[in-house]
């Protein structure tokens, strides 16, 4: 377009002045020089002006049946000036003395707390915070979630043990301060790299610093934010909204959608997934999150609170399926990893709804028991506390079919380094998925955790769960390579708790067999956890993945549920799952992504995938196989949006608000008196131009009249 309009310019310029003298000619060419540069270098003075803050993450808007949650700016963005606030005492010049409000706080990370936030939520003279991540961590923990997660949407009510009810016998996470469920009216974004951050502390102390207790003198530096969220109220109104312009809109503005995702799960044995399994087969349910959530959106670590739990199951089931007399066995173990479950078990009352309803190939009637792991990394004296269900074990037959599943996993710990206890026959279950389950049913189950009461995981839901968090360590100047390989004391410690969940199982579903051979394998927890906590694009993760979602492998792993799916974390469960589990099938490509043209392929027991590969040693290309194996996905979306219940109290409601744009810049801002000054000054030279414009065009024909040739005068 520019190119165009230079040439367009340049013909009309060249008909229009060719009769004039040289000199004019001349003048043509520097405007039209001028011009050229303008347009080529106008797209620059934007940068000139602002400093655009790239590695930012927002707090947005989520929604649910009663409430909206989360942050946003207004729909221009909010812009303030600067002020760091790295002690409580910093607060007071943002709240009462500062004399250039309203104001955009850099907030020191160990201030990001309940009681500060409250105290800006509360003022008009703050437009939005910029929060600088803490290091190290807060000493004193740090959770923005709740003190009882999931609240309500568990087994206990007043129907079922009132007295474990809303964590009346039992708050599980007591520094939970639950500012991920206030609802602020300005913009906060996270900081993620501290280069940024000191740009901006620069700017600041170049410009904003006050001088002697007084005002600092303008140009000031300034903050912008644009986090503009289209959705208000609940999930209730904005669900109607949409609804409403997928009705009657040929463009419908969506202004919400759903959380959802999918679960993944496999069986030991194959089955038909297609159909259903025999009411008489009995299977033993093993069960983890893989979702996580903190402040910010899509900044989900989960060290402890989910990756620590699903990275042992996976390797559980690794060493279960290299057990030779797994076929035998007279039950059958079925794998599953569950999406959404931070945001009111989605996915596991998901699959509860679809076995109930007979819309997946197990009934709740097939379940034999429930084993599941939650947070298992912080072990004190290596002790894993086990977990059962109080009010369920009155009845008799239940307690004696849990009294047996205690038994197999206490003595499947007697030759490991990893000690078993009941956390108590009065306790009651901490938040799982388990307590779906029991809402259908009552389930012979347990639930493997870390903590007795109490978590130990100080950063529940948070930023600050990293690797970190749950002592993971390198030695220094180790290659990524080398770093993905590398057995650290954590990666031991869980496959040891893998181990006895493995041979624990291997019992419990019949197996007669010495158990001694069952071991979890310490290197792929190593290189799991370096996957899912440090560096997803590594070299394990690249050869066992379909080519065609090779996209997905980002640096920093994060386990947000997210709203467009599958998301990066159910991908790759998905594969490292068939990966270990699985076998490599000497089928074509062609073959391979289309089994059902293969007679026996028994493609209703089997997914086959075509995966890249590891890397030719002599060249540069892959060496891509197929592999053949039992892992599936189900829908992990709210029975609440299946059944249009938007208002439910029975699943989860969780929405996530759409957006238009999130950015976050700085810049220099002027005083008003010059704002003003320059407006005006702008208005007088336009009213001075146009007049000048005027009586130019009034007198044209004696300004630019054209000389007559000296030779053609007549006498």
């Amino acid at each position: 377009g520019r190119a165009w309009g230079s040439r367009g310019m340049e013909a009309a310029a060249g008909s229009c002045w060719a009769p004039l003298p040289s000199w004019w000619g001349l003048l043509r060419g520097l405007l039209l020089a001028v011009l050229a540069a303008g347009s080529c270098q106008g797209n620059s003075v934007e940068r000139k002006i602002y400093i655009p803050l790239n590695k930012t993450a927002p707090c947005v808007r989520l929604l649910n049946a009663t409430h909206q949650i989360g942050c946003q700016s207004s729909i221009s963005g909010d812009t303030g000036v600067i002020h760091v606030v790295e002690k409580e005492e910093d607060l007071n010049w943002v709240l009462a003395d500062g004399p250039h409000p309203p104001y955009m706080i850099l907030l020191d990370g160990n201030l990001f707390n309940r009681r500060v936030m409250l105290q800006l939520k509360g003022t008009s003279r703050v437009s939005g915070l910029a929060v600088a991540i803490a290091k190290p961590s807060p000493p004193q923990g740090f959770s923005p979630g709740l003190k009882c997660p999931n609240d309500g949407f568990g087994v206990y009510s007043k129907d079922y043990g009132p007295q474990f009810a809303h964590c009346n016998k039992t708050v599980w996470n007591p520094v939970g301060s639950g500012l991920s469920y206030e609802d602020f009216d300005f913009p906060i974004f996270l900081l993620e790299d501290a280069n940024e951050t000191q740009v901006i502390k620069q700017c600041y102390q170049d410009h904003n610093v006050p001088r002697d207790g007084s005002g600092p003198e303008y140009p000031l530096c300034a903050m912008q934010l644009f986090s503009h969220m289209h959705a208000v109220t609940s999930t209730v109104t904005c669900m109607r909204r949409s609804s409403l312009q997928s009705t009657f809109s040929i463009n419908p503005e969506v202004v919400c959608d759903p959380l959802l995702d999918y679960n993944v799960w496999s069986t030991l044995q194959p089955i038909n997934s297609s159909g259903k399994v025999d009411p008489e087969k009995q299977v033993i349910i093993v069960a983890t999150r893989i979702d996580s959530h903190s402040f910010f959106w899509n900044i989900a670590p989960g060290a402890e609170s989910a990756v620590s739990s699903f990275v042992t199951h996976l390797a559980a089931a690794e060493a279960l399926h290299k057990v030779s007399d797994v076929h035998l066995l007279q039950r059958n173990i079925m794998f599953t990893f569950f999406q959404g479950e931070t945001f009111d078990y989605i996915g596991s009352s998901r699959m509860v709804y679809d076995m109930e309803k007979d819309k997946f190939p197990l009934r709740l009637d097939n379940i034999h028991s429930f084993v599941e792991l939650n947070q298992v990394a912080l072990r004190n004296d290596s002790i894993l506390w086990m977990h059962t269900d109080p009010v369920s074990r009155m009845n008799e037959s239940v307690e004696v079919q849990v009294r047996n599943l205690l038994d197999i996993l206490s003595n499947s710990s007697m030759e490991a380094s990893v000690t078993l206890q009941e956390a108590g026959y009065s306790q009651p279950l901490p938040p799982s998925s388990f307590q779906r389950f029991l809402r259908a049913r009552h389930i012979p189950g347990v639930v493997l955790t870390d903590h007795k009461t109490a978590f130990q995981n100080r950063y529940y839901q948070s930023m600050y769960d990293t690797p970190e968090n749950i002592r993971m360590q390198y030695p220094e100047g180790l290659s990524p390579e080398e770093t993905l390989e590398y057995v650290t004391d954590t990666a031991k410690s869980l496959a040891e708790v893998a181990t006895v969940v493995a041979r624990a199982l291997y019992r419990l579903a019949g197996g007669a067999n010495n158990t001694s051979a069952i071991q979890a394998d310490p290197k792929t927890v190593s290189r799991m956890l370096y996957g899912f906590l440090i560096k997803m694009n590594n070299s394990w993760f690249q050869s066992i993945i379909k080519p065609d979602i090779k996209g997905i492998l980002g640096d920093v792993p994060q386990h947000y549920v997210a709203v467009s799916s599958p998301v990066n974390t159910t991908y790759l469960v998905q594969y490292v799952l068939a990966n270990l589990t699985g076998t490599v099938v000497n089928l074509t490509k062609e073959e391979c992504l289309n089994p059902e043209k293969i007679p026996s392929s028994e493609k209703e027991m089997y997914e086959y995938a075509w995966v890249q590969g590891s890397l030719d040693p002599n060249s540069t290309s892959r060496v891509p196989y197929c592999v053949r194996s039992t892992v599936h996905l189900s829908k992990a979306l709210s029975p609440a949006f299946e059944l249009r219940q938007w208002g439910s109290t029975e699943y989860s409601t969780w929405t996530e608000s759409r957006w238009k744009e999130i950015r976050a810049r700085i810049f220099l801002v002027a005083s008003k008196e010059l704002e003003i000054i320059t407006l005006v000054v702008g208005i007088a030279i336009l009213i001075f131009s146009l007049l000048a414009t005027y009586f130019i065009n009034a007198k044209a024909d004696i300004l630019f009249s054209i000389p007559r040739d000296p030779g053609a005068v007549a006498y």
